[in-house]
């Protein structure tokens, strides 16, 4: 996999899931063990045993593996693996910029940008893409033409809460039932995981950058997506869901013209670079 941070180093990291996915996804025998993997009553096992309070066990290696930090932590006990996994971080740990004509990222995660052609095309990596696949919806997919997708790939070491990007008033959610393939870039060489994943999305109307689509992807392990608001105001930085065990993904949509997103983004993405990004972080400005 290729990273970038926002102040400017590139490097190359191929960890051991990443290799044990591409072993995957590369042969038929892999494939045939995935269509099981993804069905949801295995990832109802999985997730039963993370609740239970025996998946302690895995925290303290998790946590060393990683390299992360107890102390931005709100608590330090927990009652099972899945309650480490959603963690809450202490106040102030993801500042808010003070300006609120930035466009914040809305988590902890790997971001890419693409633009969206004129008739809802965009490319994720190798694999072609439509708004209309990824929505199911013709006509709100036609008001994101020409607009930008960001895509933020949470990985398990990420923090896995995240926020509303502006300050607005939010639909009801819409959920699109699915499978749960991994989100890791090798399943998307082998599988159009974009449309075929669970998801679930919002439109966040704004004064500020017009409407944001805001939708959350399932993967690998996290069937359990948890939005905590239906329709109603609601603000920048305010905590707006939880995804349980797993990577996962984000995707936000803006409109053509009402956001500048930093250059430094558009160019890592354009060559193939995913770039390290934090909840509440700038990303973009507001046209």
């Amino acid at each position: 996999m290729k990273y970038a941070d926002r102040q400017g180093n590139y490097w190359e990291e191929t960890s051991f899931q990443d290799k044990f996915l591409e072993k995957l996804y590369g042969c038929a025998a892999g494939r045939i063990l995935v269509k099981l993997l993804i069905q949801s009553p295995v990832s109802k096992i999985g997730g039963l045993f993370l609740d239970a309070s025996v998946s302690r066990l895995l925290i303290p290696g998790f946590v060393k593996r990683h390299h992360l930090c107890p102390e931005q932590w709100e608590k330090q006990c927990f009652s099972s693996y899945n309650d480490f996994f959603t963690r809450k971080l202490k106040e102030g740990e993801r500042p808010i910029p003070e300006s609120e004509d930035l466009f914040i990222s809305p988590c902890d995660g790997k971001l890419s940008v693409y633009p969206i052609s004129e008739k809802g095309r965009f490319q994720i990596k190798h694999t072609g893409y439509t708004l209309i696949q990824l929505l199911r919806n013709q006509k709100l997919a036609k008001r994101f033409q020409n607009g930008s997708i960001f895509i933020f790939r949470l990985t398990v070491d990420d923090y896995h809460r995240y926020c509303y990007v502006a300050d607005g008033v939010k639909s009801s959610n819409y959920r699109i039932p699915g499978v749960l393939h991994t989100v890791n870039p090798v399943a998307n060489d082998q599988e159009p995981i974009y449309k075929e994943n669970t998801r679930e999305y919002c439109l966040l109307h704004t004064t500020r950058f017009g409407t944001v689509l805001m939708m959350e992807v399932g993967a690998l392990m996290v069937g359990k997506i948890h939005n905590y608001h239906g329709a109603g105001k609601v603000k920048r930085g305010q905590e707006k869901g939880r995804f349980e065990f797993g990577g996962s993904t984000i995707i936000l949509l803006t409109e053509p013209g009402k956001v500048q997103i930093d250059r430094d983004l558009l160019k890592n993405s354009r060559h193939g670079y995913e770039t390290v990004v934090k909840s509440g972080e700038a990303i973009g400005r507001k046209l």
